[in-house]
């Protein structure tokens, strides 16, 4: 048994020595697998659905652009067509901003230079927003390992094995693909580790202050990629709690400090300002001018993209919940449950990840309880409002089950290692062959 632990940590050391390159090594492997999967596909015949090749005015066995085809599938041409010509139907507000923003503003100097064909008809954007996905999630790969080993420590691989696992994550495609969720995941990931740098920050310190209202800032972009980015905003308001009822609980705290309060206050409004400040916009286009307004503009609160998920995408509460969805909520079960055993095990132990014996200061460990709340939040939303299916790729954007299975991995508890174990092998099954299938553009997506 000494002799089976000794080679399996023998061979462990040669990937752990050297984390980063690992990371780099796995994240290309792991790329060049689900594209070859994605190409693949093609041996199969044509796709089931012809909106990519009308959409982009491409042949599917045109070589240069197959691949940009095969990954543009479902809301990706939405994604597509918004940042070539802006939002022109009311229906594609249901789909953030922040990505089309990007492409237009990265394929904006190739157009006014001449480089881009003016028959062209959105694969360019389609390329563009294929290499932002990738690049983003590259970036995020990393952000994961930096934010695990500021909170952790490198204490049992866990920053390592943590970023492996969004690495692999049952998103799979979707992270490649002309879609919002690996920049989403980028962003989000980002703000948690400028949180965690600020809870270790001095009380009352403008370095404090300064990481929060930029940990908000980045939160806010995060929700014009993704709607769900809402949901950032509870680490501030629990920050708030934290530094209001403290000196309640702890006689040695000080009366709270009203400075104490800046940062996650403004932070948590430049959070919403992802959300309002689109929603603003929408208003004024639709709900104001010569022409009628729409139905939700004398909403008590107008919100486009409430109307539009509910209007044209049947989003809300129980809607989903119909006997032919049956299949869709059989395949999300795995994730969800997933999230909120995950999200259940670090609200109740924030530092007891792989059986850590590293004690959380407060304030950190109040944030990581917030990040597992609002994670466990999100699935219960997702079971009852969303097309329950988007929440495997909904979660590749929060961290928190990222940690635990890694937990699971590197801790010393056989059955939870057996838990790890599974997920790993539900998160690569998952992803390929729903690759495959989102490549034929076919469900689920």
């Amino acid at each position: 048994m000494a002799s089976t632990a000794s080679t399996t940590a023998g061979g462990l050391a040669q990937y752990t020595k050297n984390p980063r390159q690992t990371l780099f090594t796995a994240f290309l492997a792991w790329k060049g697998l689900l594209l070859a999967v994605a190409l693949g596909s093609g041996l199969t015949g044509p796709s089931y659905d012809t909106s990519t090749t009308l959409a982009l005015n491409r042949v599917e066995s045109s070589t240069a652009f197959s691949l940009v085809t095969r990954l543009t599938r479902w809301d990706a041409i939405y994604f597509t067509s918004s940042a070539q010509h802006g939002y022109r139907f009311e229906q594609e507000w249901a789909f953030g901003p922040g990505l089309p923003a990007v492409v237009a503003a990265l394929a904006r100097p190739a157009k006014f230079l001449g480089l881009v064909p003016a028959t062209d008809s959105g694969s360019f954007e389609a390329a563009i927003a294929s290499f932002v996905s990738h690049a983003a999630h590259f970036a995020a790969v990393f952000t994961l390992y930096e934010l695990v080993h500021t909170v952790w420590g490198p204490q049992r691989h866990l920053p390592l094995i943590s970023a492996l696992m969004h690495t692999l994550s049952p998103a799979g495609l979707f992270l490649s693909a002309p879609y919002a969720e690996s920049s989403f995941a980028f962003l989000s990931f980002v703000g948690y580790l400028l949180l965690a740098k600020a809870s270790q920050a001095s009380r009352s310190s403008l370095s404090r202050t300064g990481l929060q209202l930029l940990a908000g800032a980045v939160f806010g972009i995060s929700t014009t990629f993704r709607s769900n980015g809402i949901l950032n905003g509870l680490p501030f308001a629990a920050e708030c709690a934290l530094v209001v009822l403290q000196p309640f609980f702890d006689a040695s705290s000080q009366i709270p400090d009203v400075l104490s309060l800046v940062g996650p206050l403004l932070g948590g409004i430049l959070v919403a300002a992802g959300s309002i400040v689109p929603q603003t916009i929408a208003y004024a286009r639709y709900c104001s001018g010569a022409s009628e307004p729409r139905p939700w503009c004398a909403n008590a609160l107008p919100s486009i993209y409430n109307f539009v998920q509910a209007h044209y995408w049947g989003v809300g509460f129980l809607r989903y919940w119909t006997l032919s969805n049956l299949p869709l909520f059989l395949l999300a079960i795995p994730m969800l449950s997933i999230m909120m055993k995950s999200g259940v095990d670090v609200l109740r132990s924030p530092g007891g990840v792989a059986g850590s014996a590293r004690q959380l200061d407060l304030r950190t460990g109040v944030l990581i309880r917030s990040m597992a709340a609002l994670q466990v939040l999100l699935a219960v939303v997702a079971l009852s409002n969303y097309h329950v299916q988007v929440v495997t790729r909904l979660a590749s954007g929060y961290p928190v089950w990222y940690i635990w299975v890694a937990g699971c991995l590197a801790g010393d508890k056989q059955g939870a290692k057996v838990w790890g174990g599974r997920v790993v092998v539900y998160a690569v099954l998952y992803a390929m062959i729903q690759g495959a299938l989102f490549s034929a553009f076919l469900p689920p997506a």
